[in-house]
């Protein structure tokens, strides 16, 4: 609780002790009064200066000033009639313990998302003359060497060049499982370093390191408004101005009738109306409520990983029903590895031994792919005579033999009959002498959870799944096949990419939206396009997280189901306030304005409406596990 929320509810106790005992006295008359406006004072003196702020800056029409108009005048209606003040100070009351209420429920939302979004780190560790010293991450160079101990955050996004550890990657993931990494591994800031020592070579500056520009997205994202938050605040401003002209109409235009047709009027009775019009009016649940709901379910997607740069885009997600993917990195793993070798008259061990030497002398990804397969040092003295066809393979003499490594073009080209293969992925040929040996099937993995994930997003109500991907058409009709894809376009650049989203966007329906989700920095333009762009964070380039509204920081694609299913809770949430308000609201108006329901009613429909409000605004804090 803080200083603020503490004071607050001293001054409730006190008032509520004071007008409790004011019951037992047997007091009246102006003695009375002004034992009574001492427990107002105590409780209301900051609604009333605010009031009387609003009405020096022209900004009248706002909760402070229905509040102290309808005290005051309840407590003129005591002075001149009744000699009742105990409901001008319990409405000043009530509308305190119902901001006190949603004081600390907001506080407690802001403390959780704090919590959660705690990852800033506070200092670097730099070694300097055989010692520690710690730095501002501010201060820390490209290329500096980073010491981070056990139980310290990583400052900064680097390389790791000595050490074996596991990190705590929850606060970015909201995975609990710890990530082993060693040397050689990419490692971002905002992790929690949980066993071993770690030096790392930074590859970032902290502005442009992952954690800072996490902690930008969450403190902006309150910034771009949703359509709801911006209907309300619109709503509010028309519509206190009207609830006020109105209690005037009810207070005065009913005497006036009154002494037109009977020469007399119950004055009193009809400002007590009016007054509590004015409490009943109120508009705080919807103010407060809306905004705290798209707060809380940011605040609940971070804290699974998901990182939604706007309420605007939380709204937006909800209305999803078409989502479109890039393949690499995205569905797949985006790392090329061995995954079939099928050999003709020689056995595989030395059909990928060659292969590996052959491609010895390229740093193409392939390549890479079987020299690690091979997973020998590779002795580069049995390999000569390196030719490379550009786009097709290589030939290369190994130990002596002619070896021939490519695709199926470098095999026509060398006039070498070779066999096709139904297995999805690159498909590497190899000849020997001229002699067709056998094949290696290289593919891009998929992802564990990808199936899955596709399941997910269609149970969640989104009626259409699209790939879109610069592979093979073959390759890629298996990749959407196994994965229940819908639609799926082959063979594309980049630009293709826009143009094949551009044409799913003029067919979809008004009020649907389509959301893209990838990660290369090709994948940017896309991103930008779509209704929702959707990143994933942790391998993503910088420019697609920068052109993404959503991002994904652990790049699992069962997150975006999730992300889904937050943003439709919220909603949710935000259409029951509305509903619930409004319709209170209107109904005690009308009960107040034909004398039915009283003050207290009044209250309830101020105060306990809005503490009803928050309380399931707060539920978009908290997101069940898929």
């Amino acid at each position: 609780m803080t200083r603020k929320q503490r004071k607050m509810l001293t001054r409730i106790i006190i008032s509520s002790a004071m007008m409790i005992c004011l019951q037992f006295l047997p007091v009246s008359g102006i003695i009375q009064f002004i034992l009574y406006l001492i427990p107002y004072l105590v409780i209301g003196y900051d609604i009333l200066i605010k009031a009387a702020k609003g009405i020096l800056r022209k900004q009248i029409f706002d909760e402070n000033f229905l509040m102290a108009i309808a005290t005051i005048g309840a407590m003129i209606i005591g002075i001149i009639g009744t000699g009742d003040y105990v409901e001008a100070v319990a409405v000043m009351l009530f509308y305190q313990i119902g901001e006190f209420f949603q004081s600390y429920a907001v506080g407690k939302s802001r403390k959780n998302i704090s919590a959660l979004m705690d990852i800033r780190p506070d200092y670097a560790n730099v070694e300097c003359d055989g010692k520690l010293e710690q730095v501002d991450p501010d201060d820390v160079e490209i290329g500096t060497m980073i010491i981070v101990q056990p139980s310290e955050k990583i400052p900064i996004d680097g390389i790791v060049e000595y050490g074996m550890s596991s990190l705590n990657t929850s606060a970015l993931t909201g995975e609990s499982l710890p990530r082993d990494v060693k040397p050689g591994d990419e490692i971002i800031s905002g992790c929690i370093n949980m066993t071993g020592l770690l030096k790392i070579r930074t590859t970032k500056e902290f502005g442009e390191s992952t954690v800072s520009k996490i902690l930008d997205l969450v403190e902006n994202a309150s910034s771009r408004k949703s359509k709801s938050e911006n209907f309300i605040s619109k709503f509010a401003r028309v519509y206190t101005p009207i609830v006020c002209y109105c209690a005037i109409a009810l207070a005065v235009t009913p005497p006036i009738i009154s002494m037109m047709i009977s020469h007399s009027a119950n004055w009193s009775v009809w400002l007590y109306r009016a007054l509590s019009f004015l409490v009943a009016s109120c508009p705080c649940a919807l103010v407060v409520s809306i905004p705290l709901s798209f707060f809380a379910g940011i605040g609940g997607a971070s804290k699974e990983g998901i990182l939604v740069k706007g309420s605007n885009y939380l709204e937006a997600l909800s209305q999803t029903d078409c989502v479109v993917f890039d393949k690499t990195g995205t569905l797949t793993q985006g790392v090329f590895e061995v995954t079939a070798i099928h050999h003709n008259k020689i056995h595989e061990e030395k059909l990928i031994e060659y292969a590996a030497l052959a491609e010895s002398a390229s740093s193409h990804p392939i390549s890479k792919s079987i020299q690690k397969a091979y997973g020998k040092e590779i002795d580069r003295n049995r390999v000569t005579n390196i030719e490379e066809f550009s786009g097709n393979g290589i030939i290369a003499k190994v130990d002596d033999l002619d070896i021939a490594v490519g695709n199926n073009k470098l095999m026509d080209q060398l006039n070498i009959e070779y066999k096709d293969c139904h297995k999805i992925g690159t498909i590497i040929h190899i000849a020997i002498n001229g002699e067709y040996a056998g094949h290696i099937v290289i593919s891009d993995i998929i992802k564990p959870t990808s199936k899955n994930a596709i399941s997910l997003l269609k149970k969640s109500g989104v009626k259409k799944t699209v790939m879109l991907t610069g592979d093979r058409e073959k390759g890629s009709i298996q990749v959407a096949n196994m994965l229940d894809i819908d639609k799926v376009y082959s063979e594309l650049l980049p630009e293709d990419k826009v143009s094949k989203l551009e044409e799913l966007l003029s067919k979809k329906r008004k009020k649907s939206k389509i959301a893209f989700v990838g990660d290369g920095i090709n994948d940017a333009p896309v991103l930008s396009r779509a209704d929702i762009g959707i990143a994933m964070g942790a391998i993503g380039s910088d420019a697609a997280i920068e052109a993404a509204d959503v991002v994904l920081m652990d790049d699992n694609p069962l997150k975006i189901a999730k992300a889904i299913r937050i943003s439709r809770k919220c909603i949710r949430i935000v259409h029951q306030n509305i509903v619930f308000a409004i319709g209170i609201k209107v109904l005690a108006l009308i009960l107040v304005a034909f004398g039915i329901a009283n003050m207290w009613i009044a209250i309830f429909a101020d105060v306990g409406v809005m503490v009803l409000a928050v309380l399931n605004a707060i539920r978009a804090l908290y997101v069940a596990k898929l």
